[in-house]
């Protein structure tokens, strides 16, 4: 019996009960609302953390007044408060009787009556609440509100026009506010939000709920689609956008992906070194890239990190051509080649290391590669989260941070090396 178990079974009925319906005592962090002045409190995290118990927590306690709600109960006449979820199926089945819907996180004293046929609950002291669906804009055309619960935003129907008819009705009261509770996908209203100056922004993780989840459930899918897009957009809750004038879109890695390869005729270990070695540096890009007799290209490590000192990063990556059996160590002439080549002589003299010369700039040698992802001809083998973030924010102007896209300019010269060398030589091998 853990001690979560022990502490539980201490307590008296009263005790658990006082429990039970005192949220702030145990909520999450990212379950209890910002402090300070807010139109819009967006909480975006993954399936499971919680998002919709803080959801009905807030409603209620805006509702019946409890302090740490961020504002007082509301008044006598601007006590309106809108339910908005995707359907109103949905806004019955999660926002209002879910488990962990707005009818039963009440004390039954305190539980508001509900009307089904009018799309309405009504709280003892007069607050009501009244649901909307995405997929009927229009509906929101003439009520005036005091307070808002947006669920599921990002997969609403008419996104745009629902949010927007919500704003000209949020008009009551000294401080009219809204909750936003979505698990992450890119959609303009979403990114509109996230913007704007009056918006709050709490993030979770399914993990961070794991204690209220099945212990199955988290491992399953963790183990299917842990450091996949589609896991950390719904299990970390991150909102994972391609940029608009990005050479490389995130789906050409998630069509692109597989657990393994084998029988590779040529690997390569690409280096693009760091300048100086500090954490606040450039990485060091270490990526490894195999080719198969079909003339297909696989990227099977990324190694970069940063802060690396030359010895450190060459030890890293001569580690990296021995597991992986490789034909050569490639780096770039322009920028630190001979140095690479002494500090990789110095540790390993029997590692070969090939010089490639760049007469182009990084935007330009990267679009060829590009347009090999984009004719599905290279694969990941396995996930590279952090080298498919930088892919992504690649574009003409570089990177949105302004940093050098070591990562990316590392993928760039090991395939170039593979694939659009002509004078290669392969010979079969298994991996």
């Amino acid at each position: 019996m853990g001690k979560t178990e022990v502490f539980l079974n201490s307590l008296t009925r009263q005790q658990l009960r006082f429990l039970q319906h005192e949220w702030s005592a145990f909520a999450h962090p990212h379950q209890l609302p910002p402090k300070g002045q807010w139109h819009t409190w967006l909480i975006m995290g993954g399936r499971g953390c919680g998002k919709t118990r803080a959801g009905a927590e807030w409603v209620r306690a805006l509702a019946t007044g409890k302090p740490w709600a961020g504002q007082p109960e509301l008044p006598a006449g601007a006590g309106q408060i809108a339910l908005v979820g995707q359907t109103y199926h949905d806004v019955r089945e999660v926002m209002v009787e879910g488990v962990s819907g707005v009818m039963n996180i009440h004390p039954r004293h305190e539980r508001p009556a509900w009307s089904s046929s009018r799309r309405r609950l009504e709280w003892p002291n007069g607050v009501v609440a009244r649901c909307f669906s995405s997929e009927d804009p229009e509906a929101l055309r003439g009520p005036q509100f005091a307070v808002a619960w947006c669920d599921e935003l990002a997969k609403w129907r008419y996104a745009q026009e629902t949010y927007d008819m919500l704003q000209f009705g949020l008009r009551l009261g000294e401080c009219p506010r809204q909750l936003v509770t979505t698990t992450p996908r890119v959609v303009p209203v979403l990114k509109r939000i996230l913007a704007e100056e009056t918006t709050m922004t709490t993030r979770a993780s399914t993990m961070t709920n794991a204690g209220f989840l099945a212990p199955g459930f988290l491992e399953g899918m963790m183990r299917r689609y842990g450091g996949t897009r589609l896991g950390r957009q719904e299990l970390d809750g991150e909102l994972i956008a391609d940029r608009e004038d990005g050479l490389f879109l995130r789906k050409w890695f998630e069509l692109g992906r597989i657990p393994e390869v084998s029988n590779l005729l040529r690997i390569v270990i690409a280096i693009d070194p760091p300048a100086t070695a500090t954490d606040r540096s450039d990485a060091c890009g270490i990526v490894a890239a195999g080719l198969d007799e079909a003339g297909t290209g696989y990227i099977l490590r990324d190694r970069s990190k940063r802060g690396l000192r030359p010895r450190e990063w060459a030890q890293r990556a001569i580690d990296l051509y021995h597991e992986l059996q490789a034909d050569c160590v490639v780096a770039e002439a322009n920028q630190g080649g001979e140095m690479v080549r002494e500090v990789m002589a110095r540790a390993d003299p029997a590692v070969p290391v090939k010089l490639v010369h760049a007469t182009r700039s990084k935007r330009r040698r990267a679009e060829p590669v590009a347009l090999l992802y984009e004719q599905g001809r290279v694969y990941h083998v396995g996930q590279y989260p952090e080298l498919e973030d930088e892919m992504a924010d690649f574009a003409p102007t570089g990177l949105s941070s302004g940093r050098s896209p070591d990562r990316l300019d590392a993928l760039v010269w090991a395939l170039s090396e593979l694939m659009l060398n002509q004078s290669t030589r392969p010979r079969l091998r298994a991996l």
